[in-house]
């Protein structure tokens, strides 16, 4: 019997391909998302047939028609696609175009290879996601900066070790993710670069005997080169590798982001309120507001990395050139940049809402001593070495802990029993105030610095 008329490769067969078989081989519910760009890279392949011969232009206008009417039906409904039990998205814009045209159809496919076809396809779709995954890291950039211009005098504890360390500033917390999400941002745009090669026109593994002007057909699908080896070309993942990586740096951000909200929600530090609605309540305890969103960012970072694991062994072992293993990719790199994609926009959500409890983080501040190095710079600068007045202040906060009071609250004469040195200036050094203003290096944490990092970035950024 021969095999069933929608595959791409049946002349060489005699039986009809198992059903099981059929339904473990076919990818058409993953890759059916590559049905804009298959129609796109067909239109532009007709083209370049025409050019060489293969076509006559009427013949092509034919096909560029109904390769337009079929993706008008597309754009109206992408999932009608999922309807057909064809192969892949390659099969299924065939058979559909064999549908409309008849044996003209046919003629498409001459010196064009899935291959080739499938990592053109690819590609273009992945030049379209880093478009619009740059436009939610510069969104997510852009509210942290908000948020930064609307807490630049809301001092809350830094932490080391999870230990409050020395004072900081919400906005000095925001701007701090800023800077990674702006190296995301930089990572992308550096792979969009790498992505801009056309691997068109390289058949199955080492190039067509047709006189196909690659380069030509290159601008036309919008990339700036073409791919120098067709064996590589074919075989090439690197940047779907490129692309999880991108996105489990990101992940790893987001979800330190979230670890540091869920941290500052919490009972324990209630330096913020999280909105009702990306938070969610407990089946038994009515006094919970859950900071699920947070939580499900922190959790699905996992899947990314997986994601990015997968693809790393699935391609380790694999000799050259095209093997079925790559049918696995597209899998893999949807979801995990759906994920990172979502992630992206719920992490905007989060932060839009967000309620600071300014008192509530001065006080915290206040209470872990976190302006214990003010003593001891306080010392060095009336000619003390930093290893003695070290630990001259760390007396000093034991027996502040004693008391149960902040170092400021200690007496002059208590602090000259550990240093002469010690004057009334002291209680100004002590101040919150002056232990963030104080820190004025470049980067550092202080009001001027901090609205000099805002400026910086709407200048440099958004223009605003």
């Amino acid at each position: 019997m021969k095999n069933n008329k929608t595959t791409l490769w049946g002349g060489r067969f005699n039986q009809k391909s198992n059903q099981l078989f059929q339904n473990f081989n076919n990818s058409l519910h993953i890759d059916y998302r590559l049905a804009k760009y298959d129609i796109q890279s067909s239109i532009a392949w007709s083209k370049a047939l025409k050019q060489c011969y293969v076509l006559t232009k009427q013949e092509q206008i034919k096909i560029q028609n109904a390769l337009n009417i079929l993706l008008n039906q597309i754009h109206q409904n992408p999932k009608n696609i999922l309807d057909s039990n064809e192969e892949d998205i390659h099969s299924w814009v065939e058979s559909k175009l064999v549908g409309m045209l008849g044996t003209l159809a046919k003629k498409l496919n001459t010196g064009r290879s899935r291959n080739d076809q499938v990592t053109t396809d690819l590609k273009l779709w992945c030049k379209d996601i880093i478009i619009k995954l740059l436009n939610y890291l510069i969104k997510l950039q852009h509210t942290l900066l908000i948020t930064a211009e609307k807490t630049i005098n809301d001092i809350m504890p830094g932490y080391t070790h999870l230990q409050r360390a020395q004072p900081i500033t919400f906005a000095y917390w925001c701007l701090a993710y800023i800077e990674m999400f702006i190296r995301d941002e930089n990572r992308l745009q550096e792979t969009l670069k790498r992505i801009d090669i056309s691997p068109l026109g390289s058949g199955a593994l080492c190039g067509t005997t047709w006189l196909i002007d690659r380069k030509k057909l290159a601008l036309r699908l919008g990339f700036s080169k073409i791919t120098k080896n067709s064996l590589d070309a074919v075989s090439d993942r690197d940047y779907v590798i490129e692309l999880l990586s991108n996105a489990s740096i990101s992940m790893m951000h987001l979800s330190r982001f979230s670890e540091d909200l869920i941290f500052f929600n919490s009972g324990e530090s209630n330096f913020i309120e999280l909105s009702d609605a990306i938070t969610s309540g407990s089946s038994l305890m009515p006094q919970k507001k859950n900071p699920d969103a947070l939580e499900l960012i922190r959790g699905k970072s996992s899947r990314v990395y997986g994601y990015l694991i997968s693809m790393l062994v699935l391609l380790k072992g694999l000799p050259l050139s095209y093997n079925k293993d790559m049918q696995e990719d597209k899998e893999n790199l949807f979801y995990g940049l759906d994920i990172w994609k979502n992630c992206l926009k719920i992490s905007i959500l989060v932060l839009q809402s967000i309620k600071i409890k300014h008192d509530i983080c001065s006080e915290s501040a206040k209470k872990g001593y976190s302006n214990a190095t003010e003593l001891a710079d306080y010392l060095v600068k009336k000619g003390m070495s930093f290893r003695t007045s070290h630990h001259i202040s760390g007396q000093i906060v034991l027996k502040a802990m004693k008391y149960n009071c902040p170092l400021e609250n200690l007496s002059l004469s208590m602090l000259r029993n550990y240093s002469i040195f010690f004057d009334k200036d002291i209680y100004d050094k002590l101040s919150l105030h002056s232990c963030i203003n104080s820190r004025n290096s470049q980067g550092g944490v202080s009001f001027s610095e901090v609205l000099k990092s805002i400026n910086r970035i709407k200048k440099n950024k958004f223009y605003i």
